[in-house]
Order: structure tokens, then C-alpha cells, then sequence
């Protein structure tokens, strides 16, 4: 998921100084990116409250059908906002590299993400470890090495069952870092980038190498790369190589999306998922950014969006392990109705993720930074 700042600079086209970086100019807060990453974070809370089974039909007592029996169907289609946050990563990450040397833009990647989650893994394995949580906790040992966001290529049991998708970030970030940030980047380096990493991904796809695949990322890689071709539609809507870019990206997006999440119709499944629904809900990820890329939405300022996109990230990383416990003693301990249930635990962990922005990444994500980048600090 995206975990960049939504102040982005608005360039002049072609706007490259001698040193590949962009001339950059005063630009407000897009906040209208910030409410988007919510809507996406809460999309994927309704897919792991109320729209699968598992460990949280355990929380409930039953499965979630059970307590939503028609909502169940639509919550399925949470799981999409994570492809919602990829865009929203391609479109961030390549403003956070434009215009930054490689260590700067290490800092500020490793300074956003480690402090929340280390406070997430730390606390979903003490909280698990509780004699009234019925929820198994991973090993002391492997509960260390989740520390280094490596756990899932290394083999490792998984303390928070949603850092798959950051072990995905992390591969995009080396990926652009290596090919846009290392050399510095232009507009004709991170197009050339979008190109080539396309048609490797297909390569990849039609090879079945392992190795390739987790390198490339066939199926994610189209929503990250149509976010960096919104990026450049933001310095320049009649940029008509960056259309093509979200274009195709979305063309092989909705692809990935339908061919992973459809099936026929078959009444032992916890839902059906419609192709048609899981390529509009794509369609309306990548239209929603665009809004916010071309300027269309520019008029969505509240301020109170601006706390909603530092919620997002802490939110996203806690609401699964610790709502299914929150589930738990709101329902079947306390008697609560299921939408009662819901709104609560949802509540409950967004209040959480305001106590570890408040308390873990003020204080910590500016530590970080200034010790990972000593001399940028001393220039500021």
C-alpha cells in the first residue's frame, strides 16, 4: 500500500534541470489522495470482517454470511482495495523518487514504513500471546525476523496477514530505486522504466520462472505502473505516452484482477464475484486517481482528510489480527449486534491507529530519517 505524502508538485512539461530532476513548485496537499487511501484501507477492513471465511468466522462465532447475509456479497469485493493502493503507490513513489538521491529516498521510504509496523508486529504477537486469545502466535524466533519486513520470502510464519502486500511494496521500491532513482530520474528514464518492466512482467507470466515472477510481479505490476504513468499525466495531461501507459496498465490490471478473484458461480464458495463488478471496481480504482492526477477533485481540501491518510497506514496494518479479537469480545462476549459489532471494531481500530501515529510515528519516522540521511538533515 501506499504510505507516501500526498503534497505533490505540480511541473511544468518536460520541466528536467541539468541534473534529471524536476524544477519543482509550490503545490497544496493533495487531500483528495488521502481520503482515497481510507476508502481503499476500509474496502479491504469489509473483506476481513465480513467478506471471507477463516479465522474471522471464528471471531464471529459463524461464518460471516451468517451475520451479513446480503452484505457478505459486496464485502467479497473489499480485497480490491489493495489494487486500489497500488496505483496510488505508483502515482506517490514516483514523485518520493524525482528529484531525490538514492539514500534520501531510502530514508524516507524505510523512515514511513518500519516504525508502525514495528509497533504492529510487536503488539498484534503480545496481544495474541494472552492466555483469553484463542489466536495462535507465531514462534519468538520468527516473530524477530518479521521485524525485517522478510519474513514471506524467507518462509517465515507472518505476525500481521497483511504484510504480503508490503513484502510487494518493498519490490517495487528496489525496482524504481534501482532503475529511476540510481541514474536520477526524467520523464524519458521512468517511461522508458514503465515499457520495460510491462513487457518483462509478460515475459515473466509466459516464462513460469519462479525467480522472474517474484521479481517482476506479473500481477501487480500493471497497477504500479499505472500509477507512475498518472504521475506523469499530473506534470502533463497531453502527455499522450502517459495515457498509453495507464491505458495498457489497466487493460492488463483488470485482467490479472478478474483471471485471480473470478469464478463460476457455485453455491459451496463463500461468495461469487462477478467479472463484471471486479473490472468496474478496478476501473473506478484507476479513474479515482486519475481524478486526483488531472486536477478534477482538487476541490476535495477538508483538512480532516489530511488526518485520515496518516490513519491509513497504522489502520491497515492492525485492523485484521486485532479486529478479529475486538470481533470477539464485542459479539460473542458482550452481545453486540453484528453491525453494532462492525462499526465498533472499525472505530476501535482507527482510534488505535491514531494512538501509534500520535505516539510511534511523530516522534519516530523523523528520528529515522535524520540518522538514515545525516547530511540531508544537516541541509534542512
Amino acid at each position: 500500500m501506499s504510505t507516501g505524502q500526498s503534497t505533490l508538485p505540480k511541473l511544468s512539461p518536460g520541466a528536467d534541470t541539468a541534473a534529471g530532476r524536476p524544477a519543482r513548485a509550490h503545490a497544496p496537499r493533495l487531500r483528495a489522495l488521502d481520503g482515497l487511501r481510507l476508502i481503499a484501507a476500509l474496502m479491504v477492513a469489509a473483506y476481513h470482517y465480513g467478506g471471507r471465511d477463516g479465522e474471522v468466522s471464528q471471531a464471529w462465532g459463524a461464518s460471516p454470511k451468517t451475520q451479513f447475509p446480503s452484505l457478505h456479497q459486496w464485502f467479497a469485493y473489499g480485497c480490491l482495495g489493495v489494487q486500489v493502493f497500488f496505483v496510488i503507490s505508483g502515482f506517490v513513489i514516483c514523485m518520493s523518487g524525482w528529484g531525490k538521491p538514492l539514500r534520501s529516498f531510502f530514508a524516507s521510504r524505510a523512515s514511513r514504513l518500519l516504525p508502525s509496523y514495528w509497533a504492529a508486529v510487536i503488539l498484534v504477537t503480545a496481544v495474541f500471546a494472552l492466555p483469553a486469545v484463542a489466536y495462535k502466535a507465531v514462534s519468538p524466533s520468527d516473530a524477530l525476523l518479521n521485524l525485517t519486513m522478510l519474513q514471506q520470502p524467507l518462509g517465515v510464519d507472518r505476525v500481521l496477514g497483511v504484510c504480503w502486500t508490503l513484502w510487494a511494496e518493498v519490490r517495487f521500491y528496489a525496482l524504481f530505486a534501482l532503475c529511476v532513482v540510481l541514474p536520477g530520474a526524467n520523464r524519458r528514464r521512468i517511461v522508458l522504466f514503465c515499457a520495460v518492466w510491462t513487457l518483462a512482467a509478460a515475459i515473466a507470466q509466459a516464462s513460469g520462472e519462479a525467480t522472474l515472477n517474484i521479481v517482476l510481479m506479473p500481477e501487480y505490476a500493471p497497477f504500479f505502473i499505472g500509477g507512475v504513468g498518472l504521475y506523469l499525466l499530473h506534470i502533463d495531461r497531453r502527455d499522450m505516452t502517459a495515457w498509453g501507459i495507464v491505458l495498457v496498465s489497466w487493460l492488463i490490471g483488470q485482467h490479472y484482477a478478474v483471471a485471480r478473484l473470478w469464478h463460476a458461480p457455485d453455491p459451496h464458495f463463500f461468495s461469487y464475484r462477478s467479472s463484471g463488478t471486479i473490472m468496474l471496481v478496478v476501473t473506478l480504482g484507476f479513474v479515482a486517481v486519475g481524478a486526483i492526477a488531472l486536477g478534477f477533485l482538487n476541490r476535495v481540501n477538508w483538512k480532516w482528510l489530511t488526518v485520515a491518510g496518516a490513519l491509513t497506514y497504522p489502520f491497515y496494518l492492525v485492523h485484521e489480527h486485532l479486529g478479529w479479537v475486538a470481533i470477539e469480545v464485542l459479539h460473542r462476549r458482550l452481545g453486540l449486534p453484528s453491525a453494532a459489532t462492525f462499526a465498533l471494531t472499525v472505530a476501535s481500530m482507527l482510534l488505535l491507529a491514531w494512538l501509534l501515529n500520535r505516539f510511534v510515528e511523530k516522534p519516530l519516522t523523523p528520528f529515522l530519517r535524520k540518522h538514515l540521511n545525516p547530511i540531508s538533515a544537516r541541509l534542512h
